[in-house]
């Protein structure tokens, strides 16, 4: 069996695109490795083929760049967000646990909260 080192990925594609309203803000936490993060809920309307709904999706900003755009951020806002989809995994009441979670790459605001 070959390892993951001989497998040709030269053809994958891992590209999210969003525009959403943002529906909660984490504040910036510093991770044991020094790593900063800035979590944004994204939620996203459905497709009309799909049932009606929402989905709502975890953004990470893990850039300067993208944590700075966060922190700006109010919850109504309408942003655009370029990143990879990522699984994460983590230990939640002494079991192991994931979720996915897009890594945003590039995040804006495209417009403020109706008033």
């Amino acid at each position: 069996m070959a390892g993951s080192a001989d497998v040709d990925r030269s053809g994958d594609v891992n590209t999210v695109h969003l525009v959403g309203r943002v529906t909660s803000l984490d504040p910036p936490r510093t991770l044991p490795s020094g790593d900063v993060v800035h979590g944004v809920r994204v939620t996203v309307g459905r497709e009309a083929r799909a049932r009606p709904g929402v989905d709502a999706l975890d953004v990470a900003c893990w850039s300067a760049a993208t944590r700075r755009v966060a922190g700006r951020l109010e919850v109504g806002d309408r942003v655009e967000v370029d990143g990879s989809l990522r699984r994460r995994f983590f230990r939640a009441g002494g079991a192991p646990a994931s979720r996915y979670e897009v890594e945003a790459r590039r995040l804006r605001r495209v417009s403020a909260p109706a008033s």
